[in-house]
């Protein structure tokens, strides 16, 4: 076994963020652009004591575990991620920034927060007065006027749920953005969003890069699910597993209220099960949990009405939590639902409490004709995505916004910020848009789950 003492790190690999001089000089050209110092220098609330500033040289693992015994490889070469934070000398003279903030997509618990703190951020930390808002998500751009935004007008949009700029999915048009982002004269560009949106933001920065454009773009990954890849966790997930509290609970006080009853719960999460997951995990009512990353089944022994028939006899009533993309290769379908796309481009999924429900009915009806039985199933997305963030996230969502200021301010574009081990760091933006967070069903918290629910593997034998 190695010594402890003696472990080294080498061979990282520190992934590349683009700095507005990469590009925007022509071949030929020297390499150069003014830079100012940092206006926190002279900010009353700041202390820029040695090592406030960061510098390239701070870095962020993404792999932060190492087994010694050399039993298990660690993936070679580690990467690492530029750190998050303020930079000595930035790029961009506050009194001539025009910085544009845009939302897209379905609502999320911190949305406001998000849009709140980078208004306060620019205008606190940097003296930034030109700050707009870009209403209804990308089309905004070219559609609708842009809102100026001021300290003052976001003071209590935290309090709020939704968005109070507006959002929608769809009208990504490319050149339409770009030009009215050119044309509106503004230089820095804020996009919040989920997958499909930061797939937009990777276009949009590199039609940036190709026309040389003095402006920087960054992404702020949204989505509910916490399915975004490698941060820790993306905003609004920690509210929303809060939230999923409310419906479980009254699905138990129904279902053990009644005869061999049922309370089931969809909750939100298309393609990972992490909030269903941890719903159960912290609720401890739930018997049975449903994820996209599980094949469950119905019929047959191991399979789910096996299971609750037995948990029936056993309780009287039971909870089934399931996640809305679990199942959905089960749902009967007709031709035109198997190619039907939302507006962002994502595959429309049918309704699995809806059909499980169905389906719980017409199996008690048929094995259990002349016995009691009632099923109440609760759907409480559009509850949990209104509502506003709670205390973590809202501190997660200002750490998000100051961080993104501090890169931007600097000059880096195409990036996104996030924490990585909960350090906050810069990833490229087309890294963020390819990665997925799915829950491990090899790891130890599914197993958690699995001992507290004890619910089948859903294995055929």
């Amino acid at each position: 076994m190695a010594n402890s003492s003696s472990i080294s790190i080498s061979n990282i690999q520190l992934q590349h963020i683009t700095h507005i001089s990469d590009y925007f000089f022509s071949q030929g050209q020297e390499n150069t652009l003014q830079k100012y110092t940092n206006p926190l220098d002279k900010n009353p609330f700041y202390r820029t004591v040695p090592g406030f500033y960061l510098t390239p040289a701070d870095i962020v693992l993404r792999n932060n575990i190492i087994d010694l015994s050399g039993t298990f490889q660690s993936p070679t070469p580690s990467l690492a991620y530029h750190r998050a934070g303020p930079r000595k000398q930035i790029l961009f003279n506050p009194s001539t920034v025009k910085a544009a903030i845009v939302t897209c997509g379905g609502l999320c618990p911190g949305l406001n927060t998000v849009i709140r703190e980078l208004v306060v951020g620019l205008w606190e930390m940097y003296g930034v007065r030109e700050i707009f808002g870009i209403k209804a998500g990308y089309r905004g751009f070219y559609s609708y006027d842009p809102v100026l935004l001021n300290r003052k007008m976001v003071d209590d949009w935290h309090k709020r749920g939704g968005t109070v700029l507006e959002t929608s999915r769809g009208g990504f048009d490319l050149n339409k953005i770009v030009n009215a982002i050119q044309d509106h004269g503004f230089n820095q560009v804020y996009i919040i969003g989920g997958d499909g949106t930061m797939r937009g933001a990777v276009k949009i920065f590199e039609e940036v890069k190709q026309r040389k454009l003095y402006i920087s773009v960054v992404g702020i990954p949204k989505t509910v699910d916490n399915d975004v890849g490698i941060i820790d966790r993306s905003f609004g997930f920690q509210t929303a597993v809060e939230m999923a509290q409310q419906a479980i609970n009254a699905a138990h006080v129904e279902a053990e209220s009644a005869v061999n009853g049922i309370g089931l719960v969809k909750l939100m999460g298309r393609s990972t099960g992490h909030i269903a997951l941890h719903a159960t995990l912290s609720n401890r009512d739930v018997d049975c949990c449903l994820i996209p990353e599980i094949d469950f089944y119905l019929e047959g022994k191991g399979g789910l009405l096996e299971f609750l028939e037995s948990r029936l006899k056993e309780t009287g009533h039971a909870v089934l939590v399931v996640a809305e993309g679990a199942g959905q290769d089960m749902i009967p379908r007709t031709e035109s639902q198997k190619t039907e796309k939302d507006e962002s481009g994502n595959p429309v999924f049918l309704d699995v409490g809806g059909w499980l429900k169905s389906e719980l009915k017409n199996w008690w009806n048929r094995d259990h004709p002349n016995e009691l039985f009632t099923i109440k199933h609760i759907d409480p997305t559009y509850m949990i995505r209104a509502v506003p963030a709670n205390a973590t996230d809202n501190s997660y969502c200002t750490l998000l916004a100051h961080s993104a200021i501090h890169g931007v301010m600097a000059g880096y574009t195409g990036f996104v910020c996030g924490p990585i081990n909960g350090n906050y760091a810069y990833i490229p933006v087309d890294e963020i848009a390819k990665a997925k967070n799915k829950v491990d069903t090899k790891d130890h918290k599914w197993s958690w789950v699995r001992s507290v629910s004890n619910q089948p593997d859903f294995i055929r034998s």
